[in-house]
């Protein structure tokens, strides 16, 4: 059963989103792809798994001319089977379709576990000052991230929250099978959480 105070923590966070204009948007979305940029993590054949926000998520058109320019191997999450909420990683080449959810994602038969990303750039709803992140509630990134929490001194992938700054959260009561970030980026700067790879 869903935690009542993190359903409430998240319409917190998805109405102070929904309240930002098209312009506070759009300077967002290019202030956090400069964020990125200025780490210098970003590589040739870097596998880079990123997502098409919807909606009212942030825009990652600006991040996919990043990664593209940087000539990163970019992968999108596709769902594997709704009912498990399982899902894994595609290369984003050729035709995208809408999944149930109206998010796209590659058409192909290209399957990627994401322990095999480098770096994993990832939605969220809200985020706290611990790296303790909310997602849509479906449990899909989770799922797919869970080798994080078993692992003893592998590091990898690099997991990076892209928000808003208004998506901070005060403490979010983490559920036993979260994945907590490395970092989040906002368009105010990056926050790096204790442990960060």
């Amino acid at each position: 059963m869903q935690d009542g105070g993190r359903s409430l923590q998240r319409s917190a966070a998805r109405h102070a989103r929904r309240l930002l204009s098209p312009q506070a948007r759009r300077a967002a979305a290019h202030a956090i792809a400069r964020q990125l940029a200025a780490h210098h993590w970003l590589r040739p054949g870097l596998r880079v798994a990123a997502f098409v926000g919807v909606g009212d998520e942030l825009d990652t058109r600006p991040l996919f001319v990043l990664l593209a320019k940087h000539r990163c191997d970019i992968l999108l999450p596709r769902i594997l089977d709704p009912q498990r909420r399982t899902m894994t990683f595609s290369a984003a080449r050729g035709p995208l379709r809408l999944n149930r959810y109206g998010i796209p994602e590659p058409a192909g038969r290209d399957r990627r576990d994401a322990r095999f990303c480098d770096l994993v750039l990832l939605p969220l709803v809200g985020f706290d000052a611990r790296g303790h992140r909310l997602g849509t509630g479906g449990g899909y990134y989770d799922r797919a991230l869970a080798f994080r929490r078993l692992r003893r001194h592998w590091r990898g992938p690099k997991l990076v929250g892209l928000a808003h700054s208004s998506q901070a959260l005060q403490a979010i009561r983490p559920l036993p099978t979260d994945v907590t970030l490395d970092a989040v980026i906002t368009e105010r700067g990056t926050i790096f959480f204790e442990g960060a790879t």
